[in-house]
């Protein structure tokens, strides 16, 4: 069964503000870039160049998209921001249909139960409140939720994730700091299974001094999450701060290395004009974005869906 496939007028809203600061540097950018110009030329496309790489696009990304505007633009004469805005628009909207990013309406439960999402993503870049987001909104549309705190190194991680189960309304598995975090594991899985969970979402610690030690520690979590659901987990979503810009690509670089990540959710994007470093991861990992953090509230972490995303960014 799908999950959050409704975008309302409220969305709508909430998505236009998260995207403002980037919308608002890029449209400004975009204009300095064709001041005084009357056709698309090479100064053009290497001001626009500069434009979508400070605006954290990536770099292979931006000269995607410079390559696409240069073979429509050969023979026409683009005066407005207006018009180079929808280009902008149209290729963008391409080339996240293109890769392999599905909207996250689409995200889909199976027959069996529980659905086991396990999360990973350095320690600051709102992990632990994507859970408790994701866990209300699961929780909000019929589901039986149960959370693991299997980063058992930070104190702060367990209480944080025990105050977000208090406030959701739903349980929170945890042991004693430093325990075994495929054991906390473990518990959770065999409780909620125990109790006809629908979820169980199991929070990983955030380290990433060591990418071998890194990797043995998830595939060990993942291993003894076998023994009770055998095809656990079923989603495995990165959590990055796209406030971060280039430092997100390079924590998407490690922890893809270190795990088969299957999603994304990319957060804190209401207070930064980084917003074009969605485009850029989604394109350059191929990886599914299927949720963006637009702010602190409850309701601010949102399906990602493209059309959406790219209107909001360049206007409708």
């Amino acid at each position: 069964m799908g999950i959050f496939s409704f975008f309302n007028k409220d969305k709508k809203e909430s998505l236009d503000k998260g995207l403002s600061k980037t919308k608002d540097s890029v449209f400004s950018k975009i204009t300095k870039a064709i001041a005084g110009r009357s056709k698309v030329d090479d100064d053009v496309l290497d001001n626009l160049e500069e434009v979508l790489i400070s605006s954290d696009v990536g770099v292979d990304t931006t000269l995607k998209i410079i390559s696409r505007i240069e073979k429509r633009a050969a023979n026409d004469k683009y005066v407005t921001t207006e018009d180079l805005t929808k280009i902008l628009r149209e290729e963008i909207a391409a080339l996240l249909t293109e890769n392999n990013t599905v909207d996250g309406d689409q995200f889909e439960f199976p027959d069996r139960k529980p659905y086991v999402i396990m999360v990973v993503g350095v320690n600051g870049v709102g992990k632990t409140t994507t859970i408790g987001k994701l866990a209300y909104q699961f929780k909000k549309n019929g589901k039986k939720v149960y959370l693991g705190a299997a980063d058992t190194f930070r104190a702060a991680a367990v209480e944080q994730l025990v105050i977000w189960g208090e406030r959701v309304g739903v349980p929170v598995i945890k042991q004693r700091m430093g325990s075994d975090p495929a054991s906390v594991a473990f518990d959770t899985l065999s409780s909620a299974k125990a109790n006809d969970a629908d979820v169980v979402i199991i929070d990983t610690a955030g380290r990433l001094h060591n990418k071998v030690n890194l990797m043995n520690e998830l595939t060990k979590i993942k291993n003894v999450m076998k023994k009770v659901v055998p095809d656990a987990p079923h989603e495995v979503l990165l959590v990055l701060d796209g406030s971060t810009g280039q430092n997100a690509f390079e924590q998407a670089k490690q922890f893809t290395a270190a795990t088969e990540v299957t999603s994304l959710a990319i957060t804190k994007l209401d207070g930064t004009a980084k917003g074009g470093v969605v485009i850029g991861i989604s394109d350059h990992f191929r990886i599914p974005v299927k949720y963006i953090g637009l702010g602190e509230g409850i309701e601010d972490l949102q399906v990602f869906r493209k059309k959406e995303f790219v209107d909001s960014l360049f206007g409708e």
